[in-house]
């Protein structure tokens, strides 16, 4: 299996790429419940049987369930990261001074 290269990442990347991991999960979502939406209530006008299971069940559970896997993969794949999330690289907009930004 092929990893990607991994590399120190700044506060600020780590906070940008996890924005970019929910943006997308939500996007697979949306587009899951667009496929059951399709697939399930969509089929349901049809008079069309497979082993006596009408279609818009088979397309609104298996359907919906195999498209939840290739949006899971491609995910995966394409836009989640592993990288730490302890702060080993400073932020460029880190505070300055004495008591390292820390008031009390």
């Amino acid at each position: 299996m092929e990893q990607r290269a991994r590399r120190s990442m700044t506060y600020r990347e780590k906070l940008l790429q996890a924005d970019r991991e929910a943006k997308a999960a939500v996007v697979g979502l949306v587009l899951t419940i667009v496929v059951w939406l399709v697939c399930g209530i969509g089929l349901s006008g049809l008079d069309v049987k497979v082993l006596g299971t009408p279609l818009w069940i088979i397309g609104g559970t298996l359907g919906t369930w195999a498209f939840s896997i290739v949006v899971a993969v491609v995910l995966g794949k394409r836009v989640f990261l592993d990288f730490d999330l302890d702060d080993d690289a400073p932020s460029s907009a880190a505070p300055t001074g004495e008591d390292g930004g820390l008031r009390g």
